[in-house]
Parts: C-alpha cells; sequence; structure tokens
C-alpha cells in the first residue's frame, strides 16, 4: 500500500512550485496579488474599519 498523501496531488505542488519561483508568470502574479493586499489605498482588498 502506498504512501497516504491526504488529497494532495502533484498539481498542488506544482503550483506552489511555480509561484516561488522568480522565473515564473505565477510568481509575478503572487507577488502582485500579495502587493495589492497590503496596499491600504486598494478597494479591492478592503478590510473593516467601522470602529
Amino acid at each position: 500500500m502506498g504512501k497516504g498523501g491526504g488529497g494532495h496531488g502533484h498539481s498542488s505542488n506544482d503550483d506552489r512550485s511555480n509561484s516561488m519561483n522568480p522565473n515564473n508568470d505565477a510568481h509575478d502574479a503572487a507577488m502582485d496579488n500579495h502587493a495589492d493586499q497590503l496596499n491600504p489605498n486598494n478597494d479591492k482588498y478592503e478590510g473593516d474599519d467601522e470602529d
């Protein structure tokens, strides 16, 4: 019987490898998304500021 992978296939590992590779477009997209989320002037990722 083989090792249990917990339902994780190769695609999730490949996606992570691609997003961590600075020579891959997925890396650029991940970095852009991260910067957008941290940007307080970005309305797309606006948090709840109701005090």
